[in-house]
């Protein structure tokens, strides 16, 4: 038996699980609320978004060690760790991997802030000396506000990028430096979040970084996820209580975790990942590019398809908290209530169609614009319901997944197996049913929770040599449930 530890650093939790790469049975797993978001209420309310690293650090090391507990009579057989975590941020560390600044975040929107010399934004500024769109024809989607690239820019034009030897990093790279002590390095998955990086070449776009001014010395060397960096640090080894040899391997993007995770036929499957953001995926041979998608790359030289919808468990939240805000107002209601099982049971009683209603779940845009909203519309005097209103809206969310499918269908063709993972489709089955009923196809549920932080460990043991490829070590995973269409 060899065991791999899986972790991610998602956006608002830290999940860690132990992998049998032999049998694919998690031995062991949990998930915390890491509490790293280090952004006062003046700050997020001018759509700053950052991330203690120390206090991240000390979570990560925390999560490790009471996950081994958890296997204290295995843990010898412990080989490896594999790390994933949100993409698009950005972090810097000195040359003694220790962090430099708080991390900025996906969910940061200062490139959308006025230059002081007009009305242009950080962001046309950028896409603007970059060349424009067809600039990022090998970088599989156009960058937006929280993508590293655009951060860097605004960073570096308000005289608060940090100077060499610093390096800049994503936040998954950047836990590999903590556990290791080695300069941080980054993958093609991670890379092509950024906005600056050629994807078939599997490198930084340094003519386009030259073009938008960023200094060269600042980027971290690039390696392909699942290679080894190298053991972890003898110190930390034993505050976790792992063996010194345990190897820490590169990271992946969590959007690829999550497929590696969950996808037991990866040719003819989808994915639909709902989360704290959602993304549909599907795997491809090739390089291609699709109007409204982004093609981001998988290990091993393939591509993964991707709508990326700025809906998800956060959109759903939007609607929790207007309910408690009416609760607050009207009710003597506390604002701290937790109705989202009320809310789906509401909804559940609603026919599908919602009476007419329909909703538009980009409250906060969408990638390819930024300044989009949501809506609800046909409003009328019998749908005016909370169990109405949420139902629209998680048919709105079905059906943004569905568009994206529609825009993949003249390359994919047509894909017969529905896979859904995330907490956002494992704990509301409604959506679960409401996303299977317009597909026209069975969702099939992932038996191994945290799908992001299993990918982390398949890619590690995979990279260990434990199987020969990706494809092979799939056929551990197997589906808990399905929802029928």
């Amino acid at each position: 038996m060899a065991l791999y530890i899986g972790l991610d650093v998602g956006t608002t939790t830290l999940s860690t699980v132990v992998l049998d790469a032999e049998t694919g049975r998690l031995l062991a797993r949990q998930t915390v609320a890491h509490g790293a978001h280090a952004t006062s209420p003046e700050e997020k309310a001018r759509g700053r978004s950052e991330l203690d690293l120390m206090r991240l650090r000390r979570l990560v090391i925390q999560s490790l060690a009471e996950i081994t507990t958890q296997v204290s009579s295995y843990r010898r057989l412990i080989k490896g760790i594999g790390v994933t975590g949100q993409m698009h941020g950005v972090a810097f560390l000195g040359p003694d991997a220790a962090p430099l600044r708080p991390a900025i975040t996906w969910e940061d929107r200062r490139a959308e802030e006025r230059l002081p010399d007009g009305d242009e934004t950080y962001l046309a500024r950028f896409l603007s000396l970059a060349g424009g769109p067809e600039a990022f024809a090998r970088t599989g989607s156009l960058p937006a506000t929280g993508y590293l690239g655009p951060t860097l820019f605004w960073l570096h034009l308000n005289g608060q990028l940090p100077p060499p030897p610093a390096r800049a990093c994503f936040i998954p790279d950047a836990v590999v430096s903590f556990l290791t002590g080695l300069p941080p390095c980054t993958d093609p998955t991670d890379g092509g979040s950024s906005g600056i990086f050629d994807i078939v070449a599997r490198e930084w776009d340094w003519a386009l970084i030259t073009r938008v001014g960023l200094p060269r010395e600042i980027f971290p060397k690039v390696r392909e996820a699942g290679e080894p960096v190298g053991p972890l640090l003898p110190a930390l080894a034993a505050q976790v209580g792992l063996p010194t040899e345990t190897y820490v391997f590169v990271a992946l993007g969590d959007n690829q975790a999550s497929f590696l995770g969950s996808v037991r036929e990866p040719a003819r499957s989808l994915l639909l990942n709902v989360g704290t953001g959602a993304q549909i995926s599907a795997l491809v041979g090739g390089f291609h590019l699709l109007p409204g998608l982004d093609t981001r790359y998988f290990p091993g030289g393939r591509y993964l398809l991707v709508g990326a919808g700025l809906f998800g468990g956060r959109t759903y939240a939007y609607l929790r908290d207007f309910f408690r805000q009416v609760g607050v107002a009207f009710f003597g209601g506390r604002g701290d209530e937790e109705i989202y099982d009320e809310m789906t049971r509401l909804a559940a009683q609603v026919p599908p169609g919602a009476e007419g209603l329909r909703c538009l779940p980009t409250f906060t845009g969408t990638r390819t614009d930024p300044t989009a909203r949501g809506s609800f519309t046909g409003i009328t005097p019998y749908n005016l319901t909370p169990g109405h209103l949420t139902r629209a809206l998680l048919e709105g969310m079905a059906e943004g997944f569905y568009q994206f499918y529609l825009q993949m269908q003249p390359l994919l063709g047509e894909r017969t197996h529905l896979v859904g993972s995330g907490n956002g489709l494992r704990r509301n089955r409604l959506l679960a049913a409401i996303v299977a009923r317009r597909f026209g196809l069975p969702l099939h549920i992932p038996a191994l929770e945290e799908e992001a932080a299993v990918g982390a460990a398949l890619i590690a043991a995979v990279g260990a040599g434990e199987w020969a490829s990706l494809d092979a070590a799939a056929s551990l995973l197997r589906y808990a449930d399905t929802v029928e269409a």
